[in-house]
């Protein structure tokens, strides 16, 4: 991307395939109107990464699965430092246990991450698995106390939680059922994150945010299922 080239709404980086990846967080947020891109790669080709626009995105979007291995722990690694702490970004823990030998493993790496980030969003597992504790107004202030200013914990069936680092929480319900539920659950994440990527770039406080993010309407049936 040329310097002078309008820079995306939204960047994210990771997977493709396989239900609730950056690919799908980026297409639900260019069906909000929002201008995204997917920075991607084949097996274990390495990521060519255009760190002007990564630097030039309003948000940009990294996920968990992506410092599972190398060489795309070091392009994810890599990538934060290119971006600093230019406008939002945004970690999903992404927890998924078959990428990991184990939980200790994964810490490292997680820690590193969420000090580049500015939001941290996860299910309640995948937080529990980055901050050792369970209860979730406790997770969320243990991932603020690892550097991000803006915690989104996934409850499932029970909502959304959220927390900034200015002591405002909010918490959003789940979405009443549709009268006829989705068929197949994935990308359900993706829908939510493209919806909270939309209240962040639109500057919505952090209730109207994930409010809006937990009935987006791909991810009616468990608002947080999939995201982290």
């Amino acid at each position: 991307m040329a310097e002078s080239a309008q820079p995306y709404d939204l960047i994210t980086m990771g997977r493709t395939g396989i239900g609730d990846t950056a690919a799908d967080v980026a297409v639900a947020a260019a069906g909000l109107g929002r201008s995204a891109a997917v920075l991607t790669s084949t097996g274990d080709d390495p990521y060519e990464m255009d760190c002007f626009a990564i630097r030039a995105a309003r948000v940009f979007w990294i996920t968990g699965t992506g410092l599972s291995h190398e060489p795309r722990r070091s392009a994810v690694l890599a990538a934060l430092k290119a971006r600093g702490r230019a406008g939002i970004t945004v970690f999903d823990l992404d927890w998924r246990p078959q990428s990991w030998s184990d939980p200790e493993e994964a810490r490292p790496y997680y820690a590193e991450a969420l000090r580049h980030a500015t939001v941290a969003v996860g299910t309640l597992d995948a937080c529990e698995i980055m901050t050792g504790v369970r209860e979730p107004h406790a997770c969320a202030r243990a991932l603020l106390d690892a550097g991000v200013e803006t915690a989104v914990v996934g409850l499932g069936a029970a909502g959304v939680l959220a927390m900034h680092h200015d002591g405002s929480t909010a918490e959003a319900p789940p979405a009443p059922p549709a009268t006829v539920g989705p068929v197949n659950g994935h990308g359900m994440g993706g829908a939510f994150g493209g919806a909270l990527c939309h209240g962040l770039l639109s500057g919505w406080d952090l209730a109207t945010t994930v409010q809006y993010a937990a009935v987006s309407p791909a991810s009616t049936d468990r608002p947080s299922q999939g995201v982290g």
